[in-house]
């Protein structure tokens, strides 16, 4: 079984989808490697290529004319799609919602097609999980990013001239990007916040030095929530304890909470109440309006796969901010979390700073296809098995099941068709549009 590298020719994509490193690996399990000239750029060379055991080839059109299986960064462009064959199989990153019209045209093609970003997050598909690999390099660029567009030292400094302020920092989104944002940040030494809607991301932030924005404690440290009263027995209860009957000390459960039993009735209902209540979430967002007056940095990273971002920082919210603040929207490239985002562009609104980095993981491309070439390593061995009857020899072919989930759900076209639902529900609008024109 053939395995084609091309080199990627989208701009900007210094990316390569599979190393050196991970080609030995695969003449080793029985594959032959194809690699395009120069498509490991100035950090992967041909000869690294070679001495791994690949073979390398002069054009793109050997690549898709010989492969079995192709894998690539960013998804092929038209002209890259006309030099594959029927029964291709190609694994990248394409988004399929966001370029439904591609997927058509490579099942047309009767390529099948594997999609980065429709890995399921599971434990058993996480070794596979490139979006996660990409996520971690992207929140930490974005976090270097902020720290560089800033007018001001991000830790606190004592100098001979005085001692300057931690930069305070506001991180939208805790997943993957987001929590090596925190960590980043932290380690520079700002004062960090973040936020998320998910309950459970709260003590993630919280261990990597966050401070976790959350209108209930708020009201803690105002003094606002009721703080347990302390039972004294009283009356006959009073008196009946002091003749040594220590039952009538105890206070009764109808009024009172019992110390150790407060844990029970916050499983329960923990259990009852999965997400936080509507009316939680709005006064969580009052009181980021507030601290975001405070904010010398706010990162959003807030993304859903095949959907546009959401908007979490509004024009109102920007315009609070100080003088010379700086946003960074990691979410650009799909609408930005930011309403003032312009992906790939600075703009300036009242002395305040929005970027919207692209492509982020490509600022990074050797670890970044280090970390990609692994991912791609495991999936290809999940699509693949070894057929060969004898012990010293090698048949490796593709065994598609698609019973299993991750291949189920990655593989978003074959066999013609296309399989992704929801990729499925942007052609089926994008053709009510045009009929509507």
């Amino acid at each position: 079984m053939k395995v084609g590298v091309p080199k990627e020719i989208a701009e900007g994509e210094r990316r390569v989808g599979i190393v050196p490193e991970t080609v030995a690996k695969l003449v080793k399990d029985g594959f032959e490697v194809l690699v395009e000239t120069g498509a490991g750029r100035d950090y992967n060379l041909d000869e690294n290529y070679e001495d791994a055991g690949a073979r390398v080839v002069d054009g793109v059109g050997e690549i898709y004319g010989e492969a079995d299986l192709v894998v690539k960064v960013a998804r092929p462009t038209e002209d890259e799609i006309g030099k594959m064959h029927e029964g291709l199989v190609l694994v990248c990153f394409i988004n399929g919602p966001q370029n439904a019209e591609v997927v058509k045209a490579l099942a047309d093609a009767g390529v099948t097609v594997f999609s980065n970003e429709a890995i399921p997050r599971t434990s058993v598909a996480q070794a596979m999980d490139a979006l996660s690999s990409m996520g971690s390099i992207a929140g930490y660029k974005t976090a270097l990013i902020a720290a560089n567009n800033l007018g001001k030292y991000v830790p606190m400094l004592s100098t001979a001239a005085g001692t300057t302020k931690a930069a305070k920092v506001m991180i939208f989104g805790v997943a993957v990007a987001g929590l090596q944002a925190i960590a980043i940040m932290n380690r520079l030494g700002g004062e960090v916040f973040a936020y998320d809607i998910r309950p459970e991301t709260k003590e993630q932030a919280q261990s990597l030095g966050a401070t976790f924005i959350d209108s209930e404690d708020e009201k803690e440290e105002d003094g606002q929530e009721d703080e347990y009263e302390e039972y004294r027995p009283t009356g006959f209860r009073k008196f009946m304890a002091s003749l040594g009957f220590y039952s009538f000390a105890e206070p009764p459960r109808d009024e009172y909470i019992v110390e150790g039993e407060e844990e029970d009735e916050e499983d329960e209902d923990e259990e009852e109440d999965e997400g936080w209540s509507k009316e939680k979430l709005e006064e969580d967002q009052k009181l980021i309006r507030e601290r975001m007056k405070e904010m010398d940095i706010v990162i959003t990273t807030a993304l859903v796969p095949g959907r546009k971002a959401p908007q979490l920082v509004d024009k109102a919210m920007v315009e609070s901010m100080k003088p010379g603040s700086v946003v960074v929207d990691l979410a650009a490239e799909s609408g930005g979390n930011c309403e003032l985002t312009e992906p790939g562009e600075v703009v300036e609104h009242q002395e305040v700073r929005i970027l919207g980095p692209v492509n982020l993981p490509s600022e990074m491309p050797i670890h970044a296809s280090q970390l990609l070439s692994r991912n791609m390593y495991n999936l290809i061995g999940h699509i693949t098995e070894d057929q060969a009857e004898e012990k010293d020899e090698k048949d490796v072919t593709l065994a598609l099941d698609f019973e299993d989930e991750i291949i189920d759900k990655t593989c978003i076209a074959h066999d013609g068709e296309v399989r992704h639902e929801p990729t499925r529900e942007a052609l089926e609008n994008a053709s009510k549009e045009s009929e509507a024109r």
